[in-house]
């Protein structure tokens, strides 16, 4: 066993469990007072039932046989197999390691669809969903990239998400949004504290999102770490100049989605490309995820928090870059990218992307109907005002009944 690997690698899992309940206060900051709760317990329902799925198959499913294939075979299922002493040999790691650390992306991938369908989705059929997709989408799109499936052997890359957790949660968001409509009341974000906090927890976890993702602690890693950190500034700050010059006044709302655009972009390339791609790789996230936004706003999609336009938009274009800048000189793992003399890996990039996309929302569109024929999906008329009360029988706030549904402030 490799003490120092091991030690870090509890680190770098215990950084990704904290960006599930940073997402919460994120998400939680970004929706109206009486719908806090039912926001956040979406991201902490997705901690427990995540944990079981991954126990019962979704490690196994993910990790476990089928070579060139869609999915793993049942040999780990309830972790079976899986003793102590059960190594992961190219890091020297427990197993038990690997498996903790990859169950926590597994949490956060279908919490992150939250934002998109805010105040309209019935809580349980969010549990099913989150039960389904995972199923047919999670597990089979991290067994293709990370458990040696087919993707993988065909050449296709994703350092650390990208595709598995960014594009397909973005874009499976978008096919939420189509499905269940506009909402009939919208509310504004009510404590944009709440959104620094959770933006905060997200930034500092994604280091060990990232970097973790090399598995070991070699200079992969320590790229990776810095990688992660340059492009989420350079987004930040070119986000914040652009909303400036269009709204003529500095927002920090948009300078925090920024720096989530740019770890959502710089995630699949993270440890394939030099330290200067992440710049570029910064800039173009701050740039094109705020075009995304504006285009859903023309389009008139109700994508309450933005999903697809950060993730989903932010995913691909890091999918896309990565085959543009990735280097062997860099990572040998990598690939050799189209401004290093590669037209094949460009394109393997961006066939993997596309397809990946089209599939997630595909398949989230028709879930989400059958789901429909089970429970319905849509909350009743009315209940959009307050969920927190109708669906949970909670409250986050004691509410000031004067005031207007959705806006009241707290009574002290």
């Amino acid at each position: 066993m490799n003490g120092a690997n091991t030690g870090f690698m509890l680190l770098a899992a215990s950084l990704v469990m904290l960006m599930t309940p940073g997402l919460a206060f994120f998400y939680g900051g970004l929706v109206g007072r009486a719908n806090t709760l039912t926001i956040m317990i979406q991201s902490f329902a997705s901690m427990g039932i995540t944990t079981v799925m991954w126990w019962l198959v979704g490690y196994s499913l993910s990790f476990s046989g089928g070579n060139d294939g869609l999915y793993g075979n049942f040999h780990y299922a309830f972790l079976q197999h899986v003793s102590p002493t059960s190594m992961y040999t190219p890091s020297g790691i427990p197993l038990t390691v690997l498996i903790a650390y990859q169950m926590m992306f597994a949490i956060i991938t279908p919490a992150l669809i939250t934002g998109a369908f805010t105040n309209r989705v019935t809580f349980k059929a969010y549990l099913i969903f989150l039960v389904v997709w995972q199923l047919a989408v999670y597990y089979p799109f991290v067994h293709m990239l990370w458990g040696g499936g087919l993707l993988e052997h065909w050449g296709a890359r994703d350092f650390a998400g990208g595709i598995v957790v960014h594009a397909s949660a973005g874009w499976a968001a978008l096919a939420s949004v189509l499905y269940v409509g506009r909402r009939k009341i919208f509310d504004t974000p009510h404590n944009i504290p709440f959104i620094a906090l959770g933006t905060g927890l997200l930034w500092f976890g994604w280091y060990g999102f990232n970097a973790g993702s090399e598995l070991k602690v070699d200079h992969i890693t320590a790229l990776a770490f810095l990688n992660t950190d340059i492009a989420a500034s350079f987004a930040a700050t070119t986000w914040l100049f652009v909303e400036w010059w269009f709204a003529k006044k500095p927002h920090f709302v948009g300078l925090l989605t920024g720096a989530v655009a740019g770890l959502a972009t710089i995630t699949p390339a993270a440890g394939y490309v030099p330290i200067w791609a992440s710049v570029v790789i910064g800039i173009a996230a701050g740039l094109v995820c705020y075009m995304a936004i504006q285009l859903k706003n023309r389009l008139k999609w109700d994508d309450a928090l933005d999903v697809w336009g950060v993730h989903g938009v932010g995913g691909l274009l890091g999918i896309v870059l990565l085959g543009l800048f990735a280097s062997t000189a860099i990572n040998p793992n990598g690939g050799v990218g189209l401004v290093h003399g590669s037209g094949s890996f460009f394109g393997k990039q961006v066939a993997a992307g596309i397809g990946a996309c089209i599939y997630t929302f595909v398949f989230t569109y028709v879930m989400l109907r059958i789901i429909d024929l089970i429970t319905p999906v849509h909350v009743g008329a009315g209940e959009e005002r307050g969920l927190d009360e109708s669906e949970l029988g909670e409250t986050a706030y004691q509410l000031d009944e004067a005031a207007p549904p959705g806006t009241a402030a707290p009574v002290l």
